[in-house]
């Protein structure tokens, strides 16, 4: 009998049709085909069937009985057609060949499919939408597409589906299990096409090129989706909110962004994530791997695109053009920077102040610093925060969690902003140029800061006094002197301050930590600040002006005090008699003569 695998005779003929087969059993099956005849019911469901086999299978989908096992990795099946199949996954053993190209595959099924690629016929179609499939079963599972029906659910946590592969790979997410092995370097993974992709990596075969630009994929699923990028086509749409996407997986990341479904746990803090790329890059920050490496310096990255970006620095492509002018960039937000110096569009504005936003997020987030509303609260101190991103940066200061590590030293941080930063200590780099007498600065909120030099903007506004400062950090310290609000403690003391500057300060006098060296002796500070101010010592550099006599100073907090000896200002009050003074110090001397 399996010598007819081997020899393609098939002895047993049906006298209605003609089909032929290599069992009787297989035609005797067949025959109730036409006769349409199913004398056997399930107990349970009632579904009929032709033969007492086949009932006898169906009803272990009730039992859940499994009484076929593999001997290599005793994985129980409930049919012994698919322990049979499942072995090939250990064996290699690919018996049923395509008689046109010669390609090999482990079950006939999968051959059968696959001869439909050479005769490209597709003769059932969709009564809903009238796209046409090469086989019955593919269009009964797209059916569900319209009928919403899922009725495979996962027996743990009762998630629905609507094909049973994908509960099958749903599965493996519960028991762990990575059947697919790679030959070549032994990494496993739970699907298929997860060891399909990777052996890519070790083949650099990129089989696949864009008709418009030439660009080559290792996929043509990649491709159809670069090809959106200049069809300009989004083909999937959100149903709650009618988003458009040009990848059916940005799709499925964008509902969770309704649902709140976080489905990727870290398994070492139990940190949740909706994206399984996000849980990958997360699990980093505890083993410290950096597995993507540059093949000109040989640097190592944790992400796949920070090495990509990198990699430009040494082949100074610039991948992003502006469409209006042609200009080229680096990375796409730089290009998107650029694209809004030609539209000076802001499409979205406030209602209540008119003021712009690019974002419609961003002009959300502004709005309430009107409404006041805080939807967002802290499930361990109830504190509320107006923005997602803002409770989600606060909750790290309850799990001490610091996500982000420098590339260079590995020094980490609780925020990606503060980390990249950091990192321009490293590489020198100033990206942000002031518009008007072109500046170079390596962090945006201080070119931002510097050009209200030029515009004398102060758009942040005292709710309680109304006195309006130029940065949003000024206006804040300055309404905590209302507040007398002190959020930011020590770590080691828990010493209380009101700013975060000052408590980092502070911080520096438990770590002896001496960050800031100057540039001309090394001599080190645990200040900036202070390091800025001994530079001058070298450069003799007096930047501060008075506006009223034109004297100069090297520092800031020199010429305010100068200032007020035109002005005449005494801020600082005797509790004891009301005396005032210019100077603190003058203030303290005075204090003496009461304790006396």
């Amino acid at each position: 009998m399996h010598l007819r695998i081997h020899t393609k005779e098939k002895p047993y003929s049906c006298e209605i049709c003609s089909e032929a087969f290599s069992q009787n059993q297989s035609l005797t099956r067949h025959l109730l085909t036409h006769t349409k005849e199913k004398p056997y019911t399930c107990y349970v469901c009632k579904k009929a069937f032709s033969t007492r086999l086949s009932l006898k299978t169906h009803l272990r989908i009730h039992t859940k009985e499994k009484p076929y096992s593999c001997d290599i990795c005793s994985k129980t099946f409930s049919q012994a057609s698919y322990l049979k199949i499942h072995l090939r996954t250990h064996t290699k053993e690919k018996p049923y060949s395509c008689e046109i190209c010669s390609e090999a595959f482990s079950r006939n099924q999968s051959l059968t499919r696959h001869l439909l690629t050479h005769t490209k016929e597709k003769p059932y179609t969709c009564y809903v939408c009238k796209k046409a499939f090469s086989t019955r079963l593919s269009l009964k599972t797209h059916l569900r597409i319209h009928t919403k029906e899922k009725p495979y659910s996962c027996d743990i946590c009762s998630k629905a589906f609507s094909q049973g592969t994908h509960l099958k790979i749903h599965l493996r997410t519960h028991t762990k299990e990575k059947p697919y092995s790679c030959e070549i370097c032994s990494e496993v993974f739970s699907q298929n096409q997860s060891l399909t992709r990777h052996l890519l990596t070790h083949t650099k075969e990129k089989p696949y090129t864009c008709d418009i630009c030439s660009k080559a994929f290792s996929r043509g699923l990649v491709m159809k989706e670069h090809l959106r990028t200049h069809t300009k086509e989004k083909p999937y749409t959100c149903e709650i909110c009618s988003k458009d996407f040009s990848d059916v997986s940005h799709l499925k990341m964008h509902y969770r962004t309704h649902t709140k479904e976080k489905p990727h746990t870290c398994e070492i803090c139990n940190k949740a994530f909706s994206q399984r790329q996000n849980l990958k890059t997360h699990l980093r920050t505890h083993t410290k791997e950096k597995p993507h490496t540059c093949e000109i310096c040989n640097r190592a990255f944790s992400e796949h695109s920070n090495m990509l970006k990198h990699l430009r620095t040494h082949t100074k492509e610039k991948p992003y053009a502006c469409e209006i002018c042609n200009k080229d960039f680096s990375q796409r937000s730089g290009m998107l920077k650029h694209l809004r110096t030609h539209t000076k569009g802001k499409p979205y504005a406030c209602e209540i102040c008119n003021k712009a936003f690019f974002q419609r997020s961003s002009m959300l987030k502004h709005l309430r610093t009107h409404t006041k509303e805080k939807p967002y609260a802290c499930d361990i101190c109830n504190k509320t925060f107006s923005g997602h991103y803002n409770l989600k940066r606060h909750l790290r200061t309850h799990t001490k969690e610091r996500p982000y590590a420098c590339e260079i030293c590995n020094k980490a941080w609780s925020q990606r902003s503060d980390m990249l930063k950091h990192l321009r200590t490293h590489t020198k780099e100033k990206p942000y140029a002031c518009e008007i007498c072109n500046k170079a600065f390596s962090q945006r909120s201080d070119m931002l800061k510097h050009l209200r030099t030029h515009t004398k903007e102060r758009p942040y506004a005292c709710e309680v006094c109304n006195k309006a400062f130029s940065q949003r950090s000024g206006m804040l310290k300055h309404l905590r002197t209302h507040t007398k609000e002190k959020p930011y403690a020590c770590e080691i003391c828990n010493k209380a301050f009101s700013q975060r500057s000052d408590m980092l300060k502070h911080l520096r006098t438990h770590t002896k930590e001496r960050p800031y060296a100057c540039e001309v002796c090394n001599k080190a500070f645990s200040q900036r600040s202070s390091m800025l101010k001994h530079l001058r010592t070298h450069t003799k550099e007096r930047p501060y002006a008075c506006k009223i006599c034109s004297k100069d100073f090297s520092d800031v907090s020199n010429l305010k005090v100068h200032y007020r000896t035109h002005t005449k200002e005494k801020p600082h009050t005797c509790e004891v008699c009301n005396k005032a003074f210019s100077l603190s110090q003058n203030l303290r001397r005075h204090l003496r003569t009461h304790t006396k």
